[in-house]
């Protein structure tokens, strides 16, 4: 497929500060998964990509609680945004300013989280319901910090994204949200109600994107660097950003990063590499976290430990592991089974 025509860096601007991008693919946050230790891996494959952290509670920022999340920025390289989210405008302001003076390269405000706690409280895409209040949280945190600020959000609270309407709702939408004062947007093709079902609409992503003078990044159903590139061409957009599928696959941003620069895409991580990294990841989240480092670092070995015959009873084994010594001892194991 023929590489999609797009200038080599992104610029945006914060009523103090510019900020380049120079890699047009864009890890997601993901809760309970791109924390610094997922984020140091990507960073493997792709130097200059724009990470995030996990989203945050601005409310538990204003607690006290979860300011690690924002804190070790100081800590990594390479551009990492901070994603907020609540459904008052003067907490989403303070919480901003926390973040840029931790050294975050951007801003984002969530507003299209599906998850129900979140969105009746009228955060992530609970907003969408209320663009009044929507647009006052984009002013009051544009008026608060000097990075840019920048926006994800959905095409639309209710129906199928194949709706006619869709496309509409989600320009009017997108367009208001720009008129605020969001430097970049990124829109996933599907509405709050489908959460992740059906197939991303790319068509309504690039009638936003036609509609819109700040760069529009788009998200949905981008699982590897053939669906990025086609995903560029039919939306017409700056970039993609890529969720669900670099969980396990931290090289993903890396590949695509490659394909859209027409550059050799570097090859993904054989078995044994791969139980390498789980080793790897599993050790660093230990001595992050203590034994709870084991917990979460369970899911990541999930999506890992895969390509190999009897890949599935492995992966079960690990999941019964209980402790990190047992769980190191099976990856070791299992990579000298592979060599």
């Amino acid at each position: 497929m023929a590489t999609p025509t797009i200038t080599r860096e992104l610029r945006l601007r914060g009523s103090r500060v510019e900020r380049s991008l120079r890699c047009r693919v864009l890890q997601s946050p993901l809760a309970g998964v791109s924390d610094r230790i997922f984020r140091s891996l990507v960073r493997r494959w792709s130097s200059d990509a724009l990470l995030f952290t996990e989203m945050v509670n601005a409310t538990s920022l204003e607690l006290g609680h979860g300011r690690a999340k924002v804190e070790e920025l100081s800590e990594e390289r390479g551009p990492i945004g901070v994603q907020l989210f609540d459904h008052r405008p003067a907490a989403m302001a303070d919480a901003a300013r926390r973040a840029e003076d931790a050294g975050a390269f951007l801003v984002d405000i969530n507003m299209g989280c599906p998850v129900r706690k979140i969105a009746r409280k009228g955060g992530g895409s609970g907003l969408i319901r209320d663009p009044d209040l929507a647009c006052q949280i984009v002013d009051a945190v544009a008026s608060a910090v000097g990075v840019p600020v920048t926006v994800k959000t959905r095409l639309g609270w209710c129906g199928s994204s194949e709706q006619p309407s869709t496309h509409d709702d989600a320009v009017a939408w997108s367009r208001r949200l720009q008129d605020a004062g969001a430097q970049l947007l990124t829109l996933h093709g599907r509405t709050r109600e489908q959460r992740f079902s059906g197939n991303a609409n790319w068509d309504a992503i690039a009638a936003v994107k036609q509609s819109l003078h700040i760069p529009v990044i788009a998200n949905g159903d981008v699982y590897n660097p053939d669906d990025a590139l086609r995903c560029l061409k039919v939306t017409g957009a700056d970039g993609v950003m890529v969720g669900r599928g670099t969980m396990g696959a931290p090289w993903l941003v890396g590949q695509i990063d490659a394909a859209i620069n027409g550059q050799p895409i570097p090859p993904t991580p054989e078995p044994r590499e791969r139980l390498i990294l789980a080793a790897e990841q599993l050790q660093a989240l230990v001595e992050a976290r203590g034994d709870h480092g084991l917990l979460i670092a369970r899911k990541h070995m999930s999506w890992t430990c895969t390509g190999f015959t009897g890949a599935s009873q492995f992966r079960q084994q690990l999941m019964r592991a209980s402790t990190p010594d047992l769980a190191l001892a099976l990856l070791k194991q299992q990579q000298e089974l592979l060599t």
